[in-house]
């Protein structure tokens, strides 16, 4: 069991995906380049059987912001997305209204 005070240090946000490439070195991964209210970062998701590319690009996803940054596959991944799944189904955890990227997710 997580604390309320340990959940507290995760930074969740509204984020907008940008930009979305298939990972030179992964079938299963897309690079995506997404906004953060003023600042951008890189994140590397495994979401690329589930989404196709259009399907990604502009939308409105929660990430971690905070987390230390990785190396998958030899692209640093400055983030992780928020996902749900089930079996063989996953779905991108989205804002149920519009909100700013950048928003805090509480």
């Amino acid at each position: 069991m997580l604390s309320i005070e340990y959940f507290k240090n995760l930074d969740l946000r509204i984020a907008t995906v940008e930009t979305v490439d298939p990972h030179p070195n992964a079938d299963r991964l897309y690079v995506l380049g997404v906004r953060i209210g003023e600042t951008r970062k890189t994140i590397v998701a495994g979401i690329r059987p589930f989404y196709d590319i259009e399907e990604v690009k502009g939308k409105t996803v929660v990430v971690v912001n905070n987390l230390e940054p990785a190396v998958i596959r030899g692209v640093e991944s400055q983030g992780m997305l928020l996902a749900a799944s089930a079996g063989d189904n996953l779905s991108l955890v989205v804002p149920e209204r519009p909100m700013p990227d950048g928003t805090v997710v509480r």
